[in-house]
């Protein structure tokens, strides 16, 4: 098993070059649809025979769940090929938000999986690309950029390797004589940083985990109650003895910022929160608070007074192996853009006050 393996392939899938996935059932060539161009769509697929792989989340909103084929949502599902499927019609299928402004063709045909547990694996590799969770899949041989293993990406892992990259003072609104800690992982590009706040003693610390939000944190987005948090969050640290922020960089609950902004096109055509990200191939909510106790062990930290209203938070940290003694909720006024999301939060992920 090579976390790097799955790392390299990550970056493969992004850069819109050909992978193989190989499992115990067999081995898959595949290219990231969303990363397909006028050129690549060629070399890999020259006999215009690819099939397509997509989520089965993916394949119930495409009417393929009553074939035998696609009977377990759960499973990947191999849609046939034909000649009128193209490559803007590949998008059309993999990407749900384009189903209103271009009605999908049909009948589609789901093909029997040769190797599930491949795709399987080839599925999780997408997600954790942060790409729509959709492939072609080449019928012959051919050259791949990176062959990996679903072994490989089951032991790819952004906080095992995580560590202190550098660190400095950070005057801030909240708090003059903060300090900013960077942390980087061989694994992952994004680096995540941590906040500290106050003068450490031996009590625990008032910690935050706030996951990026660019559109909420940088822009002011109404739409969320990210950025408000944050900077509420900021105070609060500020008014105790010590505290820290951990700013993670798992956009859009670990979607990643374009997922994120797609979801958020499924919003605007009336599904929740919840809804846009089951809709799109991806978990409720896929980030990974492992990160996060790394991070603390990292700074000499186990035990925290938890600043959030998300119970997974609590017990995301606690299996890591961080002692969460105190929760503390933030209460912040609803909005007319973020009612909605406020409420989803509330009746459909279990977040509390």
């Amino acid at each position: 098993m090579d976390g790097r393996a799955a790392a390299r392939a990550i970056d493969a899938l992004r850069r819109g070059w050909p992978v193989t996935v190989a499992a115990g059932d067999g081995a898959l060539r595949l290219m990231a649809v969303e990363a397909v161009d006028a050129v690549s769509i060629v070399a890999f697929d020259p006999a215009n025979d690819a099939d397509l792989l997509i989520s089965g989340a993916r394949a119930e909103t495409l009417k393929l769940t009553n074939q035998r084929a696609a009977a377990d949502p759960d499973m990947p599902v191999l849609v046939a090929r034909t000649p009128w499927i193209d490559r803007d019609v590949a998008m059309a299928i993999a990407d749900p938000v384009r189903d209103l402004e271009s009605p999908l063709k049909g009948p589609f045909a789901a093909r029997p999986l040769t190797a599930p547990v491949a795709a399987k694996a080839a599925l999780r590799l997408a997600r954790l690309a942060g790409i729509l969770p959709a492939y072609l899949v080449a019928q012959g041989p051919g050259e791949s950029e990176v062959e990996v293993t679903a072994q490989d990406i089951d032991a790819y892992d952004d906080a095992a390797r995580l560590a202190i990259a550098t660190r400095a003072s950070l005057p801030v609104a909240a708090s003059e004589t903060a300090q900013i800690i960077a942390f980087r992982s061989p694994e992952e590009p994004r680096e995540h940083v941590a906040l500290v706040i106050g003068r450490r003693d031996d009590s625990p610390p008032v910690v935050r985990l706030h996951s990026e939000c660019l559109t909420g944190d940088v822009l002011g987005s109404l739409k969320c109650d990210c950025g408000p948090q944050l900077h509420e969050a900021l105070h609060k640290i500020a008014d105790t003895q010590w505290g820290i922020l951990l700013y993670l960089r798992q956009e859009g609950r670990g979607i990643g910022l374009v997922n994120k902004l797609r979801a958020y096109a499924l919003q605007d055509q009336g599904f929740d929160t919840v809804d846009a990200n089951v809709r799109l191939g991806f978990a409720i909510d896929a980030r990974d608070f492992s990160v996060a106790a790394r991070m603390l062990d990292l700074l000499g930290v186990s035990a925290v007074r938890l600043l959030t209203n998300n119970p997974k938070k609590v017990a995301g940290l606690e299996a890591a192996g961080i002692s969460v003694v105190e929760r503390l909720p933030i209460v912040l006024a609803a909005n007319p853009h973020n009612e909605r999301y406020l409420a989803t939060k509330r009746d459909r992920t279990g977040h509390q006050l």
